[in-house]
């Protein structure tokens, strides 16, 4: 068997993750607006991880969502508004603000995921049972090699 370019093993695989990735977006997408038409992946994303990490101040979920506190300021007045994100006085410090998801942001984070649960599970069943094992090593590594942490397997949330 003739030796690959170094590198191009990389660029191959590189190429790979990058369709799957717009796959997985295409998938994440359509579970959010089957949920929620109005809700964008970012704050979709904000929404997974106050569910994931609890009440939080705004410079801490700011750091969770690697955004500037203005940004993440501007991103929980709209989830604010829009129902799914409570503000609260700290019992720490009555000058910090501390942001809480509510029942409603519980509860569309749970159907979104379950619906993306599903749709996943789809894709996956219709892969050769070979693949399927390899697949999970794979992304195993590649998740660990970018520093993510595994899927709450109750959940199955992401983004947080």
């Amino acid at each position: 068997m003739p030796c690959a370019e170094p590198g191009a093993d990389v660029d191959a695989l590189t190429d790979a993750l990058l369709t799957a990735s717009r796959l997985m977006v295409a998938v994440s997408g359509r579970s959010i607006s089957a949920v929620e038409n109005s809700l964008t992946p970012p704050q979709f994303r904000l929404l997974v991880v106050l569910d994931r990490h609890g009440p939080l101040r705004h410079a801490d979920l700011a750091g969770f969502l690697g955004v500037t506190p203005s940004a993440t300021s501007r991103m929980v007045g709209r989830m604010v508004a829009a129902g799914f994100v409570d503000r609260r006085r700290s019992s720490a410090s009555r000058r910090e603000i501390v942001l809480e998801l509510n029942h409603d942001g519980a509860r569309l984070v749970r159907r979104s995921t379950t619906r993306r649960r599903r749709e996943i599970a789809r894709i996956v069943t219709k892969m050769p049972e070979e693949h399927r094992h390899r697949l999970v090593e794979a992304l195993t590594a590649f998740t660990q090699a970018g520093s993510e942490h595994p899927v709450d397997g109750d959940t199955g949330a992401i983004w947080g």
